[in-house]
């Protein structure tokens, strides 16, 4: 009898043999804070916007934003005193011009 010795290939090569599943790129977290509420603010006070600010108690508060923080903005009033106002009681805001629409009559709709 022939005595045969077992050949092994080394570990090195048989990675070396297999796909790369690894090679297709992992998706990113997206990032916690991707500062689109800063760069709005800082848009909005330089160019001194008039703005309405919704608050959860369906209270409307119109000013110009003079100054924010991580928690709180301080809205400029032109009919009242300075008001710092806390980000969570904050509905939502939008500009002022937003808010005049123009006025449709029923009367004047055609329907014909």
């Amino acid at each position: 009898m022939v005595n045969r010795k077992l050949i092994r290939p080394s570990l090195s090569e048989i990675k070396d043999q297999m796909p790369r599943y690894s090679a297709a790129p992992r998706k990113r977290v997206p990032p916690e804070m991707t500062n689109a509420e800063n760069y709005y603010y800082i848009k909005q006070m330089a160019a001194k916007t008039p703005m309405v600010v919704k608050l959860v108690d369906d209270e409307e508060i119109r000013g110009v934003i003079e100054w924010y923080d991580r928690s709180c903005i301080k809205v400029h009033r032109q009919d009242g005193p300075n008001l710092l106002i806390l980000k969570h009681v904050i509905k939502y805001m939008y500009k002022q011009n937003e808010d005049q629409e123009p006025d449709h009559d029923v009367d004047d709709v055609d329907l014909d």
